[in-house]
């Protein structure tokens, strides 16, 4: 008897083995029309560029033919402008030390103008590479100095502010000015001031500054700080108070309601003078504090002592550890200078022309100037060699503390100077001939090759040489 099953069973694996046969086959058929599907896809890819580029070739063909030739020049100096970078030009190293304070950003206000030369936070606040390389110079040198010169016009009022970050020295340069003060226990000390005195702030104190002449007021302002100086004004303190808290701090009559009354102006007030500032105000007195508060914050530098040279004459307001020679009012004066951590020294140098400050240097302090009348050469011996360059009136000059430097009258008017010392403290200089006379002859013989004998032809002067005068 045939076994049904098992014919069933054969069957069936021919069937699947057939069925395994044909879906082989259908693979490789398929596979075979994927392949020619990509050559095709591929194709007509290279196809489709190929167009697009002969159309773009075409394109630039026809702009070239069709544009002016200027046009087709400008677009090609646009392109170069947007990916070639700039190259900045080398700064000049003299613009370490110095500043064409001229020639920088004028601040203008209502009642005045202020300019300056210090270090920027943002560098995109530098007016040129060269103010630049003068306020990073200052901050580097943790120099404690930044200096900014104040116009008043008259009647016009710097006004009442304090900072944060600094001492503020001030020379009045022209023009008459009545300061105010107000100290940390609420005491006000009012003062004049006249051309060739010398102002004093401390850091965090309330002080204003008023026009009270026909002529314009020019201050040279020095601040105790090499970073961006951070001052407040009271106006902007008052009106960034909220209106409750004014009303209950100073509980007006009217409360609130007096409060709400003032409107703060759409231009900064920092030196101000209102159009209608005879209605505003009516008798108004500017009355003189008592010494003893006045010259904690003044000095007569023009009626201070003057330390005569050949070629030249020094006045200063600093601290001094003698103070004999000190009026008792001068003597206020240095011991309250001293007090205060970070103050400056202030001094005026006048050359006689063709006079020369000889090389020296400062043991403990930077210095600042600023040309107030003449020219001259100055010359900076670092170790990086020695820098030269003019100066003339607007200039601002930094020597760093321990660097040599010289400065040589060349007008025929007085060099005049107004300069600054990061020192509260008697400033120390030592002057060339000085060091040298001071080193024994063996040791020069054996340091510039020469017989001990020749360093006999270097004189000693009776008279002080810092100011030389041939």
């Amino acid at each position: 008897m045939d076994n049904l099953a098992f014919e069933m069973h054969e069957d069936a694996k021919q069937n699947a083995v057939s069925a395994g046969k044909m879906n082989a086959t259908s693979r490789m058929e398929m596979k075979r029309q994927w392949s020619l599907m990509r050559i095709f896809l591929v194709c007509l890819l290279a196809c489709t560029i190929t167009t697009a580029v002969g159309v773009l070739i075409l394109s630039l063909v026809y702009v070239n033919h069709s544009q002016p030739r200027s046009e087709v020049h400008l677009g090609l100096e646009a392109l170069q402008t947007a990916t070639i970078p700039v190259v900045q030009k080398a700064v000049d190293p003299k613009f370490q030390f110095l500043n064409h304070l001229p020639k920088s950003k004028v601040f203008e206000f209502p009642g005045g103008a202020i300019q300056w030369a210090r270090y920027r936070n943002n560098v995109k606040d530098y007016v040129s590479i060269e103010e630049e390389a003068f306020g990073s110079s200052l901050n580097r040198q943790r120099s404690q100095m930044t200096l900014g010169t104040l116009r008043i016009k008259s009647n016009g009022l710097r006004a009442p502010h304090w900072h944060f970050n600094a001492n503020e020295h001030g020379y009045l340069a022209q023009g008459t000015a009545w300061i105010g003060v107000v100290d940390d226990g609420g005491v006000v000390t009012t003062y004049n001031v006249t051309a060739g005195q010398v102002i004093f702030f401390p850091k965090n104190t309330v002080h204003w500054i008023k026009n009270v002449g026909n002529e314009d007021c020019f201050f040279l302002l020095f601040f105790s700080t090499h970073d961006e100086l951070q001052t407040l004004d009271v106006d902007d303190v008052f009106f960034s108070t909220p209106e409750d808290i004014a009303s209950r701090s100073l509980k007006p009559e009217g409360g609130i309601n007096f409060i709400r009354t003032f409107r703060k102006q759409k231009e900064d007030q920092g030196v101000n003078l209102p159009p209608n500032l005879a209605e505003l105000v009516v008798n108004a007195t500017y009355v003189q504090s008592a010494d003893s508060q006045v010259w904690r914050y003044f000095y007569d530098l023009k009626g201070s002592k003057e330390y005569q040279f050949p070629g030249g004459v020094i006045q200063l307001a600093q601290y001094w550890k003698n103070r004999s020679e000190l009026s008792n009012n001068e003597k206020i004066f240095s011991e309250f200078l001293n007090q205060h951590q970070n103050a400056l020294s202030l001094s005026t140098l006048r050359i006689y022309n063709n006079g020369l400050r000889q090389p020296h240097f400062h043991f403990n302090a930077n210095e600042m100037g600023y040309v107030i009348s003449g020219c001259a050469q100055v010359g900076i011996i670092n170790t990086q060699g020695t820098t030269e360059f003019n100066i003339h009136i607007g200039d601002v000059v930094f020597f760093p503390t321990g660097t040599q430097h010289y400065i040589k009258s060349t007008c025929d008017e007085d060099l005049l100077l107004i300069l600054a010392f990061s020192t509260e403290d008697q400033l120390q200089t030592l002057d060339m001939d000085d060091y040298l006379q001071a080193t024994a002859d063996h040791i020069l013989a054996q340091l510039f090759f020469k017989k001990q004998s020749e360093f006999k032809k270097i004189p000693k002067f009776k008279e002080d040489q810092a100011i030389n005068l041939p």
